[in-house]
């Protein structure tokens, strides 16, 4: 928790020098609380702004401001360098120095210069609001937590009806989309949002105000400083320095403490006797107990019971209530708000707050500070948008050159889609593997700062992030959940897409709250994603000698796994992989085996193949009318039952493949003979079943292997 007061005098004076730049003109700076002394000096004005940083390194909640006031004794608005200040109370001092850390503008390069655009979001069922720039709801000398509004909801606001848990809940009437609707290769920056600049200056003081409550917040009573440590292996290979910003090392192993704690810490007396109350699948939910033991509050936490028992066993530990409600984190957060409600209890979301946000935005602060030299980007996980939208909101104010960009899975890209169509929207699926990050709509707050602030957003496939929890396992013997390994995945696929060479690069290891089930799918993916390993089928001739033959052109190249099965037609499909060290190795194996008349096809993309189909090799067969779905069961007792009740005996299961992935819900994949006229009965009982499926019978991948 050390600051450096080198650090703060070069925030001071970035803060002096875009003031001198923008304003000008006397009358200017005195509309900002500048007092009459300094507005007529610019050159007191620079020594104001320059000197703001005290000599201490520590940056405690308000004796950071006390301590400056005593060392450079700002004079109030109106009031002359030389008037005495024995009678000022250190309340009035700290009100006048907050008013003068209000003095800079917006930063000019922080938003192209276009018109205002004016975008209207949908908030709720009754009213719509105008969205500008940065819109805060706090102010700096009142706590956030008595102004907290119903607006401000959660990415997960909008759930299904459950009258069987006592709650029925409205349906969002945002834009239901795909997440395959936007897609774009691995490592590219897209979803670049437009940037509007608000009418007038109103946006200064709430810029300020995140910049001076992040500086000011009391994380620190809970949360480490976490170090910012070098990738060696990993810049070797990339050609560029690679810095861990290491949040996993936190003492619930992820960044979630900050927010929660932050917020929690402005609640009244009166509101933490009345306790606290959430929804959460993991990290969240560890960030509040362990910031309402140390607030002596009662906290309680609203689980799916679909959630593994390690995980709320550990909430638990830290002196938290659990419940576990519902099949989905939606049922379980519509059980948290009703209960707040009925209890009076405050509702601690999990991103989409003001003084959330500006909790976690103490990491972008700490980076600012750590980081020696010219910094290119920060790579951020995106799920609600918390994070991003917290360190954005302080590094884009101090250091405006800094790229800050967002990395998701290309299965759940919410804010990536909000920012491509200017709108919040809600993916109809979202993909589970990283778990931490799986969120279907994202934060209304989050949202609007991202727009103004982030530089755009990169896609990573599931191959990659295992690569990456590969990665980092090489590098500092820690193994990240896909979650804490998304930000590194995104590094260094925008580093090879674009050919980055020598900058200084920050990824974020937010989490390492891993379920161990899910280590044997992540060391099966990892060389994978890391494009040393490739999955393939060759076709061969059912005749003797074949098999040698395809040996013998397989050549020098590493088989890691074979597959296959004689067949009764007259060929036959090899399933295998084969390690690459180089992409020119693979592709002259192939060359070799097509001009021997062995038909070759590259499997590597496809997750059918790499979850089920690799693991059902033992010859083909053609089933009449056979449908393929893929079906997402609740890890939890029943649910196979409730699926063969909506199907059995109706229509006779040709297939049925399950394996654990140590996900809250698991990937199977079932073939059902269903006769085409009963095809709209089938889709009819798959929809009421509740499950999410998609169709796969006209896979190209499938029909090869298994027809």
């Amino acid at each position: 928790m050390k600051m450096k007061g080198r650090w703060m005098l070069d925030l001071g004076k970035k803060v002096g020098r875009n003031l001198e730049q923008n304003f000008g003109e006397k009358k200017d700076l005195k509309e900002y609380g500048c007092n009459s002394k300094a507005a007529e000096s610019p050159k007191r004005l620079r020594f104001f702004n320059s000197k703001i940083a005290p000599k201490r390194k520590r940056v405690p909640h308000s004796n950071f401001l006390l301590s400056a006031y005593k060392r450079y004794k700002i004079p109030p608005e109106g009031k002359a360098a030389s008037t005495p200040r024995k009678h000022i109370t250190k309340k009035k001092k700290k009100e006048e120095l907050m008013e003068g850390l209000r003095l800079a503008p917006p930063q000019p390069t922080l938003l192209h210069r276009t018109e205002t655009v004016l975008r209207t979001s949908f908030i709720g069922p009754h009213f719509t609001k105008k969205c500008i720039a940065h819109r805060i709801r706090v102010s700096v000398s009142k706590p956030t937590a008595e102004v907290s509004s119903p607006t401000l909801t959660s990415s997960e606001d909008t759930v299904a009806s459950s009258p069987s848990l006592g709650f029925v809940v409205a349906p969002s009437e945002r834009p239901r989309v795909s997440a395959n609707s936007l897609q774009y290769p691995s490592g590219y920056l897209g979803a670049v949002p437009e940037r509007s600049v608000d009418e007038g200056n109103g946006d200064v003081k709430n810029a300020m105000e995140y910049l001076t409550n992040i500086l000011s917040s009391k994380v620190y009573d809970v949360a480490i400083e976490s170090p910012l440590q070098l990738a060696t292996k990993l810049s070797e290979r990339l050609g560029n320095q690679v810095w861990l910003k290491r949040e996993d090392l936190q003492p619930v192993f992820s960044f979630k403490l900050r927010g929660a704690y932050n917020m929690m810490a402005k609640l009244t007396k009166e509101q933490l006797e009345k306790g606290v109350i959430c929804s959460s699948a993991g990290n969240h939910a560890q960030g509040v107990a362990l910031a309402a033991k140390k607030l002596g509050c009662n906290a309680v936490i609203a689980m799916p019971v679909t959630t593994p028992e390690i995980k709320w066993q550990s909430v638990e530990r830290l002196g938290a209530t659990v419940v576990l409600v519902g099949d989905s984190y939606d049922e379980a957060q519509a059980y948290a708000k009703k209960r707040a409600k009925e209890e009076s209890r405050t509702f601690i979301p999990p991103f989409d707050h003001p003084d959330v946000i500006m909790g976690q935005g103490t990491v972008g602060m700490e980076i600012v500070r750590q980081m020696q030299g010219p910094l290119h980007a920060i790579f951020v996980p995106v799920g609600g948008g918390g994070l991003i939208a917290g360190i954005a909101a302080f590094v884009k104010r101090v250091s405006p050159e800094v790229k800050v960009i967002g990395v998701e899975p290309s299965d759940a890209n919410a804010m990536a889609l909000s920012l491509h169509r200017g709108e919040r929207v809600m993916l109809d699926k979202v993909g589970g593997f990283a778990d931490g990050v799986a969120v279907k709509e994202v934060g209304e707050e989050t949202f609007c700062l991202c727009r103004e602030l982030v530089d755009g957003v990169v896609l990573v496939s599931r191959d990659a992030i295992c690569a990456s929890i590969k990665d980092m396992f090489e590098e500092k013997r820690s193994i990240l959940e896909p979650a804490g390994a998304l930000a590194l995945a995104g590094a260094e696929a925008y580093c090879k897409y674009y050919g980055l060479k020598g900058k200084n690069i920050v990824a974020i290891t937010s989490g390492a709250n891993m379920n161990f089930d899910k280590l044997r799918v992540v060391t099966e993916l990892a060389n994978v994603g890391r494009k040393q390993e490739a999955v393939l089928a060759t076709i061969l001739a059912e005749k003797p000698g074949s098999f040698k033959q395809f040996c013998e052109l397989v050549g020098p190249m590493n088989i890691t796994e074979f597959k296959y099965r004689c067949s009764s037609d007259k060929a036959a499909v090899v399933l295998y992989s084969v390690g690459v060290h180089m992409v020119s190795d693979l592709e002259a194996m192939k060359q070799r085996l097509e001009s021997s008349q062995l038909r070759t096809y590259t499997l590597t993309a496809s997750d059918l193949v790499k979850d089920h189909l690799r693991y059902l090799m033992g010859g083909r067969l053609n089933v009449e009318n056979e449908v393929l779905c893929r079906f997402v069961f609740p890890e939890r007792p029943g649910a196979l039952m409730k699926f063969l009740d909506t199907f059995s005996p109706r229509w006779n299961i040709s297939l049925f493949h399950y394996r654990g992935q140590g996900e809250t819900g698991a990937n199977v994949l079932v073939g059902i003979q269903v006769g085409k006229s009963e095809m709209e009965e089938f889709i009819q009982r798959s929809e009421s079943l509740g499950y999410e499926y998609v169709l796969v019978t006209n896979d190209s991948n499938f029909q090869l292997l298994m027809h």
